[in-house]
């Protein structure tokens, strides 16, 4: 009798999670506003008047990453597994989130201070060891090259220009 009545009870809670969305569900719902939010202001980027006929303009990126945003978030929208079927039932890692929040402000506040190469490479640094790595070789590897290279593409290849920072522009 206990046994019936507790494998009811595990049915019953079983059917309670299909009435809730999965988190792929929600994360896409969350991604979809977040896309929609951006293409909308992405309309609000100003053209120049000889860019009318252009076929390249300054919205045209940021309007093609608005629609395969979208669709993504709608794929997976309609491909999301319920709950039940869920293979995961990891709880979210609250601290490794707050961590990461944490680093993301002061990525921000570090690309005005000692510019994008050292921001970006002391990012990713971080990151990886709070993603779990520790091997030096391997977290300085990975980090400060990329950084420099994706640096160097910007500056050299693209031409864009990006601000080496408040402490070496004012000190040196």
């Amino acid at each position: 009798m206990l046994k019936s009545l507790s494998n009811h009870s595990k049915n019953n809670r079983a059917q309670d999670n299909n009435h809730f969305p999965s988190r792929d569900r929600i994360s896409a719902v969350i991604f979809l506003v977040l896309c929609l939010s951006y293409g909308y202001q992405t309309l609000q980027i100003p053209l120049l008047p000889s860019d009318e006929y252009e076929p390249f303009t300054a919205r045209t990126l940021p309007t093609l990453l608005t629609f395969i945003g979208i669709g993504l978030s709608i794929l997976l929208l309609v491909t999301a597994t319920p709950n039940i079927k869920s293979k995961t039932n990891e709880t979210l890692n609250y601290k490794l989130l707050i961590g990461f929040l944490i680093l993301m402000v002061l990525y921000g506040l570090g690309l005005t201070y000692i510019g994008f190469a050292l921001a970006t490479g002391t990012f990713l640094l971080i990151s990886f060891y709070l993603l779990g790595e520790r091997r030096k070789w391997i977290l300085f590897g990975s980090s400060f090259p990329f950084a420099m290279a994706f640096y160097l593409l910007l500056t050299r290849g693209l031409g864009i220009y990006l601000e080496p920072g408040i402490i070496f522009t004012d000190f040196l």
